[in-house]
């Protein structure tokens, strides 16, 4: 078949691959000049199996109220005149029940151990190369209540087959001795040896490359005008390429089958097609510095739970990315947000970067309210979905794509989810 796809971050270029795999020919449309240069280009750089716990959960509610009126806060809801940010806040608050997180927490964990094991496959067939680590991610706790409450989760967890073990600070230190100076800093964490690391942006980059070596066509700076829907289906797509000054016709491709991979953009393109999707971006932040002394920088990646932060070590940098602020499509840097994450990056590890040279990057995340993603059929017979996946977009990218790719041709997929019909 031929198929277009609508996107190249992450999700886009691992689903063309995929689908490419699978014999089809394929075009992805973007209106960036190279793949992976929003959402994927500087996030956390976690291969987290183990993030399965959602942000909505039983104990979201009070933790949001408290946050409220903090400009630093690590979820931020900046109330707005937008019916579908209250839309998108109501029903997050039905996924904090806790029925919901359990079931949530269950899918998520069902297609992450799958894309986990869908890149390192890839990885193997291609020798691909992204700052890749696999020394698992530690996540720590401040406080005794924080960690006492993540008992219950990581049992949930490992029940569902991801290897989780629970840490005292000794042992914490024994697996990232660069922890050794925040030490009273931390109550008790998590390991999960088999989780990885890597820089989301390269890995893109290097897959799209690759992939247009074996006859994927991307198609760079081109604006997505519309999509036109005919008799249960897809008709064509309307873009418009950059450099043409807006002078004449939209270009209009057609293919059999078309996947809508559009990352926060994703919801309001579908409702131009009658189509629902609760998605509402939650901007991200992340900086990343030079290690200035190895000896005091980490190597495990890292997850601070009272700060919603991560920590990544891609190769000679440090990247540090987290906190959400629900605050529409707005991508400017909110200077005292970017101050927190660096009051945090030097109280922990206090020399380990030349934080002079800090480089601040921002992004939307395409978050669902349960943090689960949109992956399957929709209600035109040859349009399908793969977006949603909020935080956890560069974890689940191989599962997803992989995943899709088995739906469109016609085949049903290895992994125990709720796929959308």
């Amino acid at each position: 078949m031929k198929i277009i796809v609508l996107g190249a971050g992450v999700i886009g270029t691992t689903s063309a691959w995929y689908l490419s795999q699978c014999g089809h020919e394929v075009t992805v449309v973007d209106r960036q000049n190279a793949a992976g240069m929003e959402t994927s280009f500087a996030n956390g750089g976690q291969i987290s199996v183990s993030h399965a716990e959602p942000w909505a959960n039983p104990s979201a509610p009070l933790k949001a109220l408290r946050w409220l009126m903090r400009e630093d806060a690590p979820l931020l809801f900046r109330m707005r005149a937008d019916p579908a940010q209250w839309r998108w806040g109501l029903r997050f608050l039905i996924e904090c029940l806790p029925s919901r997180t359990r079931h949530n927490i269950v899918q998520l964990v069902n297609l992450g151990l799958y894309s986990r094991a869908a890149l390192q496959s890839l990885r193997r067939e291609t020798g691909i190369e992204y700052d890749q680590l696999d020394k698992g991610i530690l996540h720590f706790y401040s406080s005794a209540p924080e960690f006492a409450a993540a008992q219950e989760p990581a049992r949930l967890m490992r029940e569902h087959g991801c290897d989780i073990e629970m840490l005292d600070a000794d042992q914490i230190i024994a697996v990232e001795p660069a922890l050794k100076q925040a030490r009273h800093l931390i109550a008790g964490a998590s390991l999960a040896k088999s989780d990885e690391s890597g820089d989301a942006h390269q890995f893109t980059q290097g897959l799209a490359a690759l992939a247009a070596q074996r006859g994927v066509r991307f198609l760079y700076d081109t604006a997505i005008r519309t999509v036109v829907a005919g008799d249960g289906c897809i008709d064509k797509v309307l873009v418009k390429r950059a450099g043409d000054g807006g002078a004449g016709q939209d270009e209009v491709l057609q293919a059999d089958a078309y996947l809508l991979a559009l990352g926060s953009y994703s919801a309001s393109m579908a409702k131009s097609l009658g189509l629902d999707l609760v998605i509402y971006p939650a901007k991200g932040y992340s900086v990343t510095l030079p290690v200035a002394n190895p000896d005091l920088a980490y190597t495990v990646s890292l997850s601070d739970d009272k700060h919603k932060l991560v920590f990544s070590r891609l190769g000679s940098r440090l990247r540090i990315a987290g906190t959400a602020e629900f605050n529409g499509f707005n991508t400017e840097l909110n200077a005292v947000r970017c101050q927190a994450i660096m009051r945090r990056v030097t109280e922990l590890f206090p020399g380990a970067a030349n934080v002079a040279e800090a480089q601040y990057w921002t992004g939307l995340r395409p978050a669902t309210p349960s943090n689960v993603p949109y992956i399957g059929r929709t209600r035109y017979r040859n349009l399908f979905l793969n977006t949603g996946h909020g935080t956890l977009g560069w974890t689940h990218a191989c599962g997803s794509g992989c995943a899709i790719a088995e739906i469109i041709s016609g085949r049903k997929p290895e992994v125990d989810f709720a796929f959308a019909a």
